[in-house]
């Protein structure tokens, strides 16, 4: 009878552990839609609040104010893909065109100025890497072939794009759509709760995307000034691409600063270092600096404060945390998670002293 029970708990087992690891691989065989659906609930967050005022303010019907949300978001994208198309087909034609052999001659030309300008002592430095033919040895071709990996990758892109739309159309349509599949695996007793909880996490979360919008905005209008004003090719593509990474936290920006110190020296290469390059380049950093303090003392501190309402040092952790444990995409999913986590304690753990606590302004 003993030996019974033990079999029949060791077959229990083995069955659980079997059925936890086949539903992790479907999840991984379908991790592409599951990306999908998790690019589509950002969407209906942020088009909440659009759709909210579209049946309030301007009393259109559910379904009029999600079509006018999409065809919104659709405007906006297509314009965001206007604005990329002519440097893509400006930058096919020059690649296309490119001379590898002119493209490394200049990239010489350009460390043999910065050695000369700072007039660096070590000469046997910069005579190991030339005997070494460091530079020489960089593979130029690289530029095309990335080029044309990304063209190669456009069609998957317009399978993900339409999948995206078409999902988030239907968490727009249907809002309960998401709660009501979440509510098939809670108890009956536990409903109204869980319940209230989505409802106060959705609040929540589309503030802060929506704040994340205005942040990247105003970053991206900075940018453009700084760039236009020093007459850098492609500012507005270089400024978008700039604040968009800033949604990386702190690694974001700085990965920012290379970009645009990169960009803006090749944008400069048949110039001369000392007269344009560098003292260029200065300006655009000094550009970078004020407009990432304007991101530092108002944005971000204003994003946190009035959406997911934690204090700035307890998002600095729970960020540098999600990093560590699960790297760049960690960082970014950190606070949209923290702030889920806080809301779903807070409403059944309420009488936790440290709960209390940590969700005192929810």
């Amino acid at each position: 009878m003993k030996s019974n029970s033990i079999t029949k708990g060791i077959l229990n087992a083995l069955v659980i552990v079997a059925g936890i690891a086949l539903l992790l691989y479907f999840l991984y065989k379908i991790e592409a839609v599951l990306i999908y659906i998790a690019i589509a609930a950002v969407i209906s967050l942020i088009g909440r609040p659009i759709i909210i005022f579209l049946r309030r303010k301007l009393k259109f019907n559910l379904t009029l104010a999600v079509v006018t949300t999409m065809l919104l978001f659709i405007g906006l994208l297509s314009g965001l893909v206007m604005l990329f198309i002519p440097l893509v087909a400006e930058q096919s034609h020059n690649l296309s065109l490119l001379d590898i052999e002119q493209l490394q001659l200049n990239i010489e030309n350009l460390y043999s100025q910065i050695v000369q300008y700072f007039q660096l002592n070590s000469i046997d430095i910069e005579k190991s890497i030339r005997e070494s033919g460091f530079i020489s040895k960089i593979d130029y071709s690289v530029i095309p072939n990335f080029l044309n990996s990304m063209v190669s990758g456009l069609g998957s892109f317009s399978i993900g794009l339409f999948s995206v739309l078409f999902i988030s159309f239907f968490f727009l349509k249907d809002s309960k759509l998401f709660e009501d599949g979440i509510m098939v695996f809670i108890d009956d007793n536990k409903e109204l709760r869980v319940k209230k909880s989505i409802n106060k996490i959705k609040d929540l979360l589309s503030r802060y995307f929506v704040g994340l919008i205005f942040q990247i905005s105003i970053l991206f209008v900075l940018y453009t000034i700084v760039l236009l004003s020093f007459g850098i090719n492609n500012a507005i593509v270089i400024a978008f691409l700039c604040a968009l990474l800033n949604l990386i936290p702190y690694v974001g920006p700085l990965v920012s600063a290379f970009l645009m110190i990169l960009l803006t020296m090749s944008s400069n290469l048949e110039h001369n270092f000392s007269d344009v390059i560098l003292p260029k380049t200065i300006y655009v950093m000094i550009g970078f600096i004020i407009a990432q303090l304007v991101d530092n003392f108002f944005s971000q501190p204003f994003i946190f404060s009035k959406s997911v309402k934690s204090h700035p040092l307890e998002i600095f952790l729970v960020i540098i945390i999600a990093g560590i444990l699960f790297g760049v995409i960690g960082m970014i999913v950190a606070i949209p998670s923290y702030t889920a986590l806080k809301v779903i304690l807070k409403e059944f753990l309420s009488d936790n002293k440290l709960v209390k606590k940590l969700t005192k302004d929810l």
